[in-house]
């Protein structure tokens, strides 16, 4: 299956290379921003694979009304325009509203649904309507076979290209588990399966007024992911994820992406073509 974005169509199953989306949680400032596409533009150039830059312009589900949610919708886009434009490289972000589904994909080259957000049904269809691919993530609270019903959605609304993107599910109180049957699952209702290895991580609501995380976990469940027939990596990376205005604690480091990056090459290799 091809995903097309403005000036590019990414090819994506087990006989193409792993797409990446990565990039800070939410838009701190413009020129981190910049940084990071430019780190992971070169990178994933030297290694042949194609990458979307991710960054959320607002973080509307964030645990404390006090918490950074980022710079909203208006200069969020701007900041990502500039991203398109200077670096080169395709971008999302998520949205949380029906009607900010036509100004966002006015720039974005694909749109995203949040987990928390993914059985909304007017949310889903307005992103349909826009024709741009459509990333969902698969929430927290749901079965892999429910999506199901959230791509049927999607398709009923006139959406094609469509992504389904893991990250974990709710075990417990303030914990996520991986179920590694998802990937085989998800992937026979007929689109590329995307797996998220920061939040995937993260200990929700786990340090009361915001999220913690496990970030020293994520590089083993991405290579795992990619065993289990992941066609992508969504990861969220920051030069100083100590100092991140947003899930930090699940972010990982930047300067750590290319070495991950090789080993997860080197994973699909060796499966091949033929993944049971």
């Amino acid at each position: 299956m091809k995903i097309h974005l403005k000036n590019t169509a990414i090819p994506l199953g087990p006989r193409h290379p792993l797409l990446l989306i990565a990039g800070p949680c939410a838009i701190e400032d413009a020129d981190l921003c910049l940084n990071i596409a430019d780190f992971l533009h070169k990178e994933t150039e030297k290694r042949k694979i194609p990458y979307i830059f991710k960054a959320s312009f607002d973080k509307a589900n964030r645990s404390s009304i006090t918490s950074f949610r980022g710079p909203g919708l208006e200069e969020g886009l701007r900041t990502l325009e500039r991203v398109q434009t200077s670096i080169g490289v395709p971008v999302i972000s998520d949205i949380h509203l029906p009607e900010q589904a036509k100004p966002a994909a006015e720039v974005l080259d694909m749109l995203q649904i949040p987990a928390f957000l993914c059985r909304q049904t007017d949310l889903l269809s307005a992103a349909a309507r826009t024709g741009k691919p459509v990333n969902v993530k698969k929430g927290q609270f749901l079965a892999p076979w429910d999506m199901q019903n959230v791509v049927s959605k999607l398709e009923e609304s006139g959406c094609r290209e469509i992504l389904l993107t893991e990250r974990g599910a709710s075990f417990g109180y303030n914990n996520l588990v991986v179920d590694f049957r998802s990937f085989p699952i998800l992937s026979g209702f007929g689109h590329p399966v995307i797996f998220d290895a920061t939040h995937s991580v993260q200990l929700p609501g786990g340090s009361g007024t915001h999220s913690s995380g496990q970030r020293e976990f994520a590089p083993i469940l991405a290579r795992s992911a990619v065993a289990a027939g992941a066609d992508g990596l969504f990861i969220e990376a920051h030069p100083q994820p100590e100092k991140a205005l947003c899930d930090g604690a699940n972010s990982l480091h930047l300067q750590d992406v290319p070495r991950l990056l090789d080993q997860l090459i080197a994973i699909k290799a060796i499966i091949g073509e033929e993944i049971p």
